[in-house]
């Protein structure tokens, strides 16, 4: 409650500076301050996104019952900038809403878990950079896309199931040019290994991650790679090709750093999780495509007491979530901003180890930009084929960005 109370007090004192003051353009910050000495500089950001959800189950071949859900899905604050030198960057990005502070757990001293991201970043040598906090692993490319910047409402099922999040540590991050316009992108981090905000240490062991990115095409206009839908109408057919592994060592969570913590008799269960993405992302004049593929596997997918034993839960065995999950997704953005985009997701789980039938998942969406990703409304209907359990859902989400 009090970094709320102090969220809002920051925000007002801002606010009432920027009455005495240019304030940016909308979507580019509430406030952009630079120090007189030119040896500091902070944006300051805000954005909110309302939500509503309505699902009908299947009943014995009508879709009947409807469930409603209102909510505010995020709300964040945000604010970056550069220290004593602009090779010297930094982000600190705080989320307000339940959905963004919930899990808290004795792993995170029981509070609300506010901080996204506070991550420093290092401009030490021409194209490489070394960054040290808490942010997003360089897992799947859906992930590393902003909450912000999406295509549709959420993402998609494939990011729910396999991605590997934020976490604490160091990245490394470098990029050179093959030719004119081949770019190669390259990037190594070191984590703790168990997801964001923890502060009882590092229990298992520690988490590897290294990313290659090829873009054959040359750098997209204003990093389209990481933002769906084709803003920019790319004049030139624009690829971005990306493969990350991922190597947990002595994980104790079921999905790697994410999911449940394996508790056994004795503590916690460990086992090398790995986890594998392949992604492509294609734009060109209005046109976008992205393609993703995941696969995670455990040297020992199920959870064991310290005599050997199955470890039990309800009845039923404990396993590392091991599988695969694919997600193709298109869309069209007409000159009048509208956009028409369509979505499939298929999670196949191990169900010999993990006993979870096939899931499909398939949607159709339509988005207004009226300041691009700043300001818009988007909706999407979609089709959930859970094995013996299906339904309809439909998202309606408003989003505004300061």
């Amino acid at each position: 409650m009090k970094i709320r109370l102090f969220a809002l007090a920051f925000l007002t004192a801002l606010m009432m500076n920027a009455q005495e003051t240019e304030a940016p353009k909308f979507g580019k910050g509430i406030l952009n301050l630079v120090g007189k000495d030119s040896t500091w500089s902070m944006k300051v950001a805000a954005r909110m996104q309302f939500l509503t959800i309505v699902d009908w189950d299947n009943q014995d071949g009508k879709y009947i019952d409807p469930q409603s859900e209102f909510k505010v899905r995020r709300a964040r604050l945000k604010f970056e900038g550069f220290a004593y030198s602009p090779k010297l960057e930094y982000k600190l990005e705080l989320g307000l809403s339940n959905d963004d502070i919930s899990g808290a757990s004795i792993y995170t001293k029981n509070a609300p878990r506010y901080i996204l991201d506070a991550v420093v970043k290092w401009h030490f040598a021409k194209n490489l950079q070394l960054w040290f906090g808490q942010t997003k692993l360089p897992g799947n490319r859906e992930r590393v896309i902003s909450s912000g910047n999406m295509q549709f409402v959420d993402r998609s099922l494939l990011n729910s199931r396999f991605n590997i999040d934020r976490d604490m540590g160091i990245q490394l991050h470098h990029q050179f040019n093959l030719s004119n316009s081949f770019v190669v992108k390259e990037i190594l981090a070191i984590s703790q290994g168990e997801g964001r905000n923890i502060t009882t240490g590092n229990i298992g062991g520690h988490q590897y991650t290294t990313r290659l990115e090829l873009l054959p095409f040359g750098e997209f206009v204003g990093g389209g790679d990481y933002s769906g839908s084709d803003l920019k109408r790319e004049e030139t057919p624009k690829l971005a090709l990306g493969v990350s592994y991922d190597y947990n060592n002595n994980a104790v969570k079921n999905r790697s750093n994410q999911g449940s913590y394996m508790t056994n008799d004795t503590g916690f269960f460990e086992t090398n999780i790995n986890t594998l993405f392949i992604d492509a992302m294609f734009k060109y004049n209005g046109f976008s495509f992205m393609g993703e593929y995941a696969n995670r596997d455990a040297k020992d997918p199920y959870a064991k007491n310290s005599d050997d034993t199955l470890l039990l839960k309800d009845g039923e065995p404990v396993t590392v979530q091991v599988g695969n999950g694919l997600n193709l997704q298109a869309g069209y953005l007409f000159k009048t901003n509208w956009e028409v985009a369509g979505r499939y997701t298929n999670i196949a789980y191990d169900k010999t180890i993990t006993g979870r039938d096939i899931e499909n998942q398939y949607t159709l969406g339509v988005s207004k930009y009226i300041v691009g990703h700043k300001l818009k409304v988007q909706s999407d209907i979609s089709y959930l084929d859970f094995g013996s359990n299906d339904k309809l859902m439909y998202r309606l989400q408003f989003d505004i960005h300061f």
